[in-house]
């Protein structure tokens, strides 16, 4: 038994004046003498011991009346807490992508929501935390105006963080009974994240109808020419074999190409669609199939075919590079190294080291970061080089060793016709065209894969293996060569172009940071903003001389195509997709996770939980009866009184 006023217990201790008062009575008898009294004092004695019992029973009801009475008024209560303590529900109710799916009484983020209304106590306080919201100490109609507006959303809060933030909670309230529950799918990135001074917490779990998913993983473009292109797209089946998936491919509204396919059991298939060139494709895949999730069943993703392969010369001046790199399909840049912009280098797409005698080391740090980043490089040698400079630049990236000069003229004359180099170039293979030959030459010693050969087999133009690297052995001016009046020359080079060139990136993944960067020229009071038909935000921007690098992560919120403006223009387009982590069908199990920590409990239902919260803090109160025992005791006094004769 527990007391809400126990203060008021202490004057229990008055209880001791009426037994004093009783003990020691204050009344004096007189005696009176009498010749025969021994009859008289029988009577006498008799009356005095009746007359002492009533007394003490008078007492006794007195007692009991004023006790009752006290621990009335101290409000004694049966309860497993405190009634003195406020009850104070911490709730973490997981609205991601994931929790947006069925379940077996409906949408497992709607049930939950309900279920919690339905269930909580209105004498209780509430926090709630969602993935993008916070609500402190509100009670449960607030709770319940809350939980009816909450929509799913792309933002996805790790455990981590909700752990942090029930510590910081339960530090900050006093005189308070903590609860704390947690209602998610609990999906792949709570893993590895319980330790044992994790907060104790009730762990509830959602759970779909469907155990299987297909989502669109990604998408990228390769074999593009003049007329058309082709998109990949990578498609992620978990759970068992499906047959004639149907798959659609549209620009903007407009349907492309349509196509099914199967797939088999926990696999990924590349499933592809030529598409004829266009200046601008607004690209959107979808796949019609119903699954657990369907938010990854949409893929968009933009495509630019205007923009040109970005191609920087440095070294001696080579006019046949001008004229394979012409401006319809490149934007062609010639420096000596003197003169070099270090700053551009990073923005090109292929970069021709024009026989060069050595590689200065400002120059070398930057074509490492540039190869690095995937960016292409050919080496032609001069003459006269410092071996140890371009053998400095090649043990950087692993990339083998170039041995000293031979002297020895030799002809070229094998090609090698599988190399993607000379993909279509040659409708057969040819035997009978003019050798080019070479003076001198630097041998290389490393994993190759040989482009063009001599006639002793060693290679001429060779493709270092694993990288993007591509070495011409040979000085290629007139007094050492005669290469440049070969008809190889053209379809060599040209296609170093054409290989080097990066799409950019075709989409971009909502909930992390993204740089993108937009080639355009702003004034001081200029800004870009994104939008498209539902949306509109102004995002974090870095101004350069010909550029505008901006940075997102908290918007967008939703997939789809977006348009980036200046003024009212549009400069370009991009996409958003949502995190493709979400389509995983990685859970938690719980009862793993009950095992191995004592202070987490789990539950399947929500209702359970909280049935449990409320009989736990149920108080039973005792002070009704406490008073009927006075009015009791008090009837009992007057009986006495009244009827009680000594």
């Amino acid at each position: 038994m527990q007391f809400k006023n126990p203060e008021i217990l202490y004057f229990l201790a008055l209880l001791i004046i009426p037994i004093l008062v009783h003990l020691f009575q204050l009344q004096k008898f007189v005696k009176i003498p009498f010749t025969n009294v021994a009859f008289l004092q029988k009577l006498q004695q008799q009356s005095r011991k009746s007359s002492r019992i009533k007394k003490w029973l008078i007492l006794a009801t007195r007692l009991l009346l004023f006790t009752a009475i006290l621990i009335a008024f101290s409000q004694p209560y049966f309860s497993d807490t405190n009634s003195t303590k406020k009850q104070h529900n911490f709730i973490y109710l997981d609205n991601s992508l994931s929790t947006n799916t069925k379940g077996e009484k409906g949408n497992l983020l709607k049930i939950a929501a309900q279920e919690i209304i339905e269930n909580t106590d209105v004498k209780n306080e509430y926090s709630l935390l969602t993935n993008t919201d916070f609500y402190k100490d509100i009670g449960k109609d607030e709770l319940k105006n809350v939980l009816l507006k909450t929509e799913k959303t792309s933002i996805k809060l790790d455990l981590e963080t909700i752990l942090l933030k029930i510590s910081q909670e339960n530090k900050t309230t006093t005189n308070t009974s903590n609860e704390n529950i947690l209602i998610s799918d609990f999906q792949y990135n709570y893993v590895n994240k319980f330790t044992n001074v994790t907060p104790a917490f009730t762990a509830i779990k959602l759970e779909a109808t469907l155990k299987s998913n297909v989502s669109i993983d990604s998408v990228f473009i390769n074999s593009k020419n003049n007329n058309n292109f082709t998109v990949n797209v990578i498609v992620k089946n978990q759970g068992n074999k499906k047959d004639k998936l149907p798959i659609a491919l549209f620009n903007g509204e407009n349907l492309i190409s349509k196509q099914s396919f199967p797939i088999e059991k926990d696999t990924e298939k590349t499933i592809q669609f030529t598409v004829t060139n266009t200046p601008n494709f607004l690209g959107k895949i979808t796949l019609s199939f119903s699954d657990t999730f369907s938010f990854d069943n949409t893929y968009f993703f933009t495509l630019n075919n205007n923009q040109k392969t970005r191609v920087l010369a440095i070294g001696n001046e080579a006019t046949f590079l001008s004229k394979i790199y012409t401006k319809e399909e490149f934007e062609f840049t010639s420096s000596s190294l003197q003169n070099t912009n270090y700053n551009t280098i990073q923005e090109q797409q292929l970069i021709v080291l024009n026989e060069l005698e050595n590689i200065p080391e400002i120059l070398l740090k930057s074509l490492i970061n540039f190869s690095k980043n995937n960016g292409s490089i050919v080496i032609i040698p001069n003459e006269k080089i410092d071996i140890s400079s371009y053998n400095l630049f090649l043990k950087n990236l692993n990339l083998g060793k170039i041995e000293p000069q031979k002297k020895d003229t030799l002809k070229v004359t094998t090609i090698n016709y599988k190399h993607p180099i000379f993909k279509n170039v040659f409708s057969k293979k040819v035997t009978n065209f003019q050798y080019p030959t070479v003076q001198s030459h630097y041998p290389i010693l490393a994993n190759t894969s040989k482009i063009v050969s001599f006639e002793n087999n060693a290679s001429f133009i060779s493709q270092l293996a694993n990288s993007n690297i591509y070495y011409v052995s040979s000085a290629l001016n007139k007094k050492n060569s005669n290469f440049l009046n070969s008809p190889l020359i053209v379809p060599v080079f040209y296609n170093f172009g054409k290989m080097s060139f990066q799409y950019p990136k075709l989409a971009y993944r909502i909930n992390q940071e993204n740089k993108i960067a937009i080639e355009t020229q702003i004034s001081k009071d200029e800004i870009l903003a994104i939008s498209n038909r539902h949306n509109s935000f102004i995002p974090i921007q870095q101004t350069y001389q010909n550029k505008v690098i901006i940075t997102t992560k908290e918007q967008p919120l939703e997939a789809g195509l977006y348009k980036v403006f200046k003024e009212s223009i549009n400069i370009k387009n991009i996409a958003f997709n949502y995190p493709k982590e979400e389509s995983l069908l990685n859970f938690l199990d719980l009862n793993t996770l009950k095992e191995n920590h004592k202070n987490i409990t789990i539950s399947s239902s929500i209702k359970d939980v909280f049935e449990k919260i409320n009989k736990k803090n149920e108080v039973h109160w005792l002070w009704k009866w406490f008073l009927a025992l006075a009015i009791v005791s008090l009837l009992l006094e007057i009986l006495i009184l009244k009827f009680y004769k000594p």
